[in-house]
């Protein structure tokens, strides 16, 4: 039942956002560890922008690979998961530990999403930031690494 109120909800918020993604969008977020995480530091690098939820199926479809990717090219992509959800922390770190990921993973809050992406109409929703900063691809739905490859260039 919560999955569905979420689900509702989610499609509420989304339907009353009326932001748009910057072109170079900044992103400062703590992650679930307690570090920051901030996107203007990664320049020089490709940054995939992760919107997420555990209740999302096409979400735990796609998690492994771009885990996978990060590692793979961990030279030149870095990632952020940003888990766009009603749930407690907890919750997501029991999650976590049965779904490893490569990368680090923040807690959105669905009230107050970041400022400069748009609010994200589903899940998952995902932005390919360029080493430069700008957003070089926005994917609504779940992504592949031969997404991934055509955008960074494998």
């Amino acid at each position: 039942m919560s999955r569905i109120i979420s689900t509702l909800f989610l499609a509420l918020v989304a339907s009353t956002a009326a932001a748009a993604t910057a072109a170079k969008p900044a992103l400062v977020v703590t992650t679930l560890d307690g570090s920051s995480f901030d996107l203007a530091k990664q320049s020089g690098k490709w940054v995939i922008v992760n919107y997420w939820a555990t209740w999302c199926s096409p979400c735990l479809k796609e998690l492994p690979d771009i885990s996978a990717y990060v590692t793979a090219h961990k030279d030149k992509v870095a990632a952020i998961g940003l888990d766009f959800e009603d749930s407690d922390k907890a919750d997501v770190e029991k999650f976590l530990k049965t779904h490893v990921l490569s990368y680090p993973v923040a807690q959105v809050d669905i009230d107050n999403p970041p400022k400069d992406f748009d609010t994200p109409k589903g899940l998952p929703n995902t932005y390919i930031i360029a080493p430069d900063g700008h957003v070089a691809k926005a994917f609504m739905g779940p992504i592949t690494t031969k997404d991934l490859d055509t955008v960074i260039g494998g």
